[in-house]
């Protein structure tokens, strides 16, 4: 796939050792940028400049796609942790609010999970006190699947917000999409 830059650079028959001396900038950050890396200040500046052209014809819309109301459906899924369905109905209706098909699509993935692990404690709430009875246990028994799910939704809303801060994408996508 070209990048935007390459492109400019072949429509100007200049290889990336002559665009880094017309531009000023080091033959490694051209060739960064044109491995996928998205210029910023200084560099898109001067970018900008050399090419004669608009800043945002530099960067594709797919790069400026902000992923912030990802980030924050993933957070309001810890509603989860304090009310019984709050983990489900507050990223819902923030998924539905939104209107950039990229957060909406990662709203889904996260609401879908969030849906699973939800009907997972409840079933398990469910059925704990017939099973502690059957096994004629003093301890309570609910308190296991409780914890254990707890803990789960906790380390899936972390390891999803680490990575749509590194990656701009969840870690691992369902191929079932409840939504």
């Amino acid at each position: 796939m070209k990048t935007i830059v390459q492109q400019l650079r072949k429509e100007k028959n200049l290889t990336q050792t002559e665009l880094a001396e017309k531009s000023g900038l080091s033959l490694r950050t051209i060739q960064r940028i044109e491995a996928g890396n998205i210029p910023k200040g200084f560099t898109l500046k001067t970018l900008v400049k050399t090419f004669e052209i608009e800043p945002e014809k530099l960067i594709s819309a797919k790069e400026i796609t902000k992923i912030d109301r990802a980030k924050l459906i993933n957070l309001s899924s810890l509603m989860g942790l304090v009310l019984p369905f709050g983990g489900v109905i507050f990223p819902l209706i923030l998924t539905n609010k939104t209107s950039d098909q990229k957060n909406k699509e990662l709203g889904k993935n996260i609401v879908s999970v969030q849906i699973i692990l939800t009907v997972l404690l409840s079933f398990s709430l469910i059925i704990s006190p017939f099973i502690q009875k059957e096994l004629s246990l003093s301890f309570p028994l609910f308190l296991i699947p409780l914890l254990t799910i707890i803990s789960l939704k906790l380390m899936i809303i972390i390891i999803n917000g680490i990575s749509l801060n590194k990656k701009e994408d969840l870690n691992k996508i369902l191929k079932i999409n409840y939504l």
